[in-house]
């Protein structure tokens, strides 16, 4: 962008999305942002807006449990301070990098909603709603997506099933039952997550003014970071291995891609949902493209996102 303005990014203290915030932090000051760094409050996060900073940035930790979306709706009220205060420039860009994969689908977030759900989706469907009026345009959504929605390479390797998609308030639900369910429920769940967000990325753009772009990042497979670390334990150690494999993506080759996906020109061009697997835009294949879904998603997140804060109320 022109004016880098300000970029708000979740998960920032690990793997992807710490690569990410100091190839921002690292750029030269006339196209280095402010940066709002959205996480769980504590010393990874102290650590990597230290370093940051280091760099010249201007750094604001914002401590939040992405899985309490009371946590979530403080975190965009402080963000609204930020910006009223003129502590930070404009927002320009908003990264929605964090996510979860808990092996155990009975696992419920504290709003009682599917924790691979509740992380990777309804958290940053409210988060972005509670700040798409604080923008200042042009400007950026970007997401993190998924090749797992459909059958591919790795996919197949690893033995992760591709999604199953079910109405957004049955996915929202967490499993019933005593023993907890086996690898192919906890790939189906991360896959359904992930087609989500190239749903909601859809509609999201349908609703959003001329101003606001939004594009889904695919980072490219980087076995062995934390986002698996609820994963099976053969599945875990089959990702360790597979990560030491030449060409395999790292965080540290595509935080900077992340970054510059988020601020460059040469991506001011994108619109509608676009989803962009490390330097160049895909298509994504014919199910991930359903505007019946996508409305109906964007609905049900709604009415989700709005059960959540009446019974916080």
């Amino acid at each position: 962008m022109t004016e880098p303005g300000t970029v708000l990014i979740t998960g920032p203290t690990r793997n992807l999305g710490r690569h990410a915030v100091l190839a921002m932090a690292r750029r030269p000051a006339g196209r280095r942002p402010d940066l709002l760094l959205v996480g769980r409050a504590g010393p990874d996060l102290t650590a990597v807006a230290d370093e940051a900073r280091a760099h010249g940035a201007v750094v604001h930790e914002i401590g939040c449990d992405l899985s309490r979306l009371a946590d979530v709706r403080a975190a965009a009220a402080t963000v609204r301070a930020l910006l009223t205060a003129g502590a930070v420039r404009p927002l320009r860009a908003l990264v929605a990098n964090a996510g979860a994969m808990s092996a155990d689908t009975r696992r419920a977030s504290s709003d009682g909603y599917e924790m691979t759900f509740a992380v990777n989706h309804l958290a940053h469907a409210q988060l972005i709603g509670d700040l798409l009026g604080s923008f200042t345009t042009p400007a950026r959504v970007v997401l993190l997506g998924s090749n797992t929605y459909h059958a591919n390479f790795w996919r197949r390797l690893l033995g992760v099933p591709e999604a199953e998609w079910a109405d957004p308030v049955e996915l929202a639900r967490p499993a019933a039952g005593e023993r907890a369910p086996g690898l192919t429920a906890f790939g189906v769940a991360y896959s359904n997550a992930k087609l989500a967000i190239l749903y909601y990325a859809h509609e999201l753009q349908r609703r959003v003014g001329d101003g606001i772009n939004v594009a889904v990042f695919e980072p490219g497979w980087m076995p062995g970071t934390a986002l698996g670390r609820g994963a099976p334990r053969a599945v875990r150690a089959m990702s360790r291995a597979l990560g030491r494999v030449p060409g395999v993506s790292t965080p540290r080759r595509s935080g900077p891609l992340l970054a510059a996906l988020a601020l460059d020109d040469r991506w001011a061009h994108l619109r509608e949902g676009a989803f962009v697997v490390k330097t160049r835009p895909a298509e994504v294949r014919p199910v991930a493209h359903d505007p019946g879904r996508e409305r109906r998603l964007w609905e049900a997140t709604t009415e989700l996102l709005e059960r959540a804060g009446a019974s916080k109320a």
